[in-house]
């Protein structure tokens, strides 16, 4: 089925179509995951001669158990896939390269420093939670008398998948081959977060594809504002915030600093913030450092939960070059932005549990953001019913993800199979999403030519957002903007 036919170029004419259909001749770009929803991201790139480049190889998130089969039906054989460009380390964008290593994959995978660095954190971090989930699991499978299932990857499959990893600097050409060259401009989204400009050359002919990964906000807390990127034929656009538009980020630091008065202070209780390990925690850690350097944090402990986010915080220790001009300010006369008398990181599990009896005012960071795993669920399980303490979520839940379910007020909740009453305060600060809204995805847009673009393919975004940022997009004079289905191809 044609779902759109657009004007014919002087070497190419687009169409999104069945990918059953042949067409010779034609470059074809196949969207695999993070169509119409935020997680997956998953992009194919089959080039006339017949290589396979992947564009990102995310996981599905945030969907219970449908998520297994969503992960192991890939849409091609890892086998047949001889590069993987990855925009970040996220693992909506990079956690199922074990799963593709594990199943023959043994190409190179193409990022910048940084995010091989997280990568090498957060790739083995999921395999471990792959293997736990599988044991909890299989328990109520045999209960059942159901057959054991195995992981998607474990630890060891995510280290060794590692060896294929290619670290490269920002604004550097990489040359895949002789026709295929890759640079990376940084997104400000995450560590490392890059835009993916990709040049093909065949047949004499070079065509230029753009594909952002996801797009940060020009006022970043820690890292860069996202940079302008060489202008392309071809772009693939994130919209996770195509409909919106958020509050300002100072005004976000100083309700941050509010809700713990009011909670810690006033109330006496606790401050949960489900956060993710990488990025999201280490901005709350910065904001809250500046704060005590001004002599504002309330003498409270805080606890950062996660050993990941431990890991990860010294990685972002590594990686000055990736840092705005203002912390390297503050680092002029504090060496360690991401630490302060009052703030703990969490390692062993004791220390953990430790947290399930502490009785005075605290605030727990731990992950993850969207509370689907990891030690936050405890937290919240012992902690959501308390009318003294305050459940904070201060970034994007997927919609059926815990998070979600929480932020939307019910009267009880679910954790762990056990109902929980939802007496703690609810609140939310967007201002620190690591996501651009639409307006900021514009502004960011505007560095190419919009004429010259020749077709803009929509993603990771839910169908809601994504149509109200494809109609802004129209307004500002892009045309030819498509929506996918998981599987149309794009031929070019």
């Amino acid at each position: 089925m044609v779902l759109a036919v657009s004007f014919a170029m002087k070497f190419a004419t687009f169409r999104f179509s069945n990918p059953l259909q042949t067409h010779r001749n034609n470059m074809e770009l196949q969207f695999n995951g993070a169509v119409r929803e935020v997680t997956g991201s998953k992009h194919l790139i089959t080039t006339n001669s017949g290589k396979k480049i992947l564009l990102d190889c995310g996981m599905y998130q945030g969907k219970g158990l449908e998520t297994d089969e969503m992960n192991r039906d890939l849409g091609f054989d890892p086998k047949d896939i001889d590069h993987i460009i990855l925009t970040h380390a996220h693992i909506d964008h990079s956690g199922l390269i074990p799963y593709l290593y594990k199943q023959g994959f043994d190409g190179s995978v193409i990022c910048t420093s940084a995010t091989r660095d997280l990568c090498s954190i957060m790739l083995v971090d999921s395999g471990f939670i792959q293997e736990r989930d599988v044991l909890y699991f299989n328990k109520k499978r045999a209960r059942k008398g159901l057959s054991p299932v195995t992981p998607l990857y474990t630890k060891d499959d995510a280290a060794q998948s590692m060896q294929l990893f290619i670290g490269v600097p920002y604004n550097r050409k990489f040359s895949i081959d002789n026709n295929i060259k890759v640079k990376f401009t940084d997104t400000g989204h995450m560590l490392g977060s890059g835009v993916a400009n990709i040049e093909i050359t065949e047949d004499g002919v070079t065509k230029h594809i753009a594909y952002t990964g996801d797009i940060g906000r020009p006022e970043n807390r820690i890292l860069r504002s996202p940079q302008p990127f060489p202008q392309t034929d071809i772009l693939i656009c994130e919209s996770t915030y195509g409909d919106r538009l958020h509050s300002d980020s100072d005004r976000g630091e100083e309700d941050l600093l509010a809700v713990v008065k009011e909670t810690c202070v006033d109330k006496g209780g606790k401050l949960i913030i489900p956060s993710f390990s990488v990025g999201r925690t280490q901005d709350l850690v910065y904001s809250l450092n500046n704060f005590y350097n001004q002599g504002r944090l309330p003498k409270i402990d805080i606890f950062v939960d996660s050993p990941l986010a431990t890991n990860a915080t010294d990685i972002f220790r590594m990686h000055p070059d990736c840092f705005n001009k203002d912390i390297l300010e503050v680092m002029e006369t504090d060496p360690d932005p991401f630490g302060f008398n009052t703030l703990r990181y969490t390692k062993s599990v004791e220390e953990s549990k430790a947290l399930n009896t502490y009785d005075k005012p605290c605030v727990i960071i731990s992950a993850s953001g969207m509370a689907e795993a990891g030690r936050v669920k405890h937290h919240l399980a012992n902690n959501i019913s308390n009318p003294k303490n305050t459940i904070l979520f201060v970034g994007y839940c997927a919609p059926a993800t815990l998070g979600a379910r929480i932020m939307d007020k019910p009267k009880t909740i679910s954790i762990h199979g056990f109902e929980y009453p939802v007496n703690a305060d609810i609140r939310r600060i967007e201002s620190y999403s690591g996501h651009g809204d639409y307006k900021e995805m514009i502004e960011f847009l505007k560095c190419q030519d919009f004429k010259a673009i020749r077709e803009t393919v929509l993603v990771h975004g839910d169908l809601k957002p994504m149509e109200f940022f494809k109609h802004k997009l129209k307004q500002e004079g892009l045309n030819s903007i498509h929506i996918p289905n998981k599987g149309d191809t794009l031929f070019f």
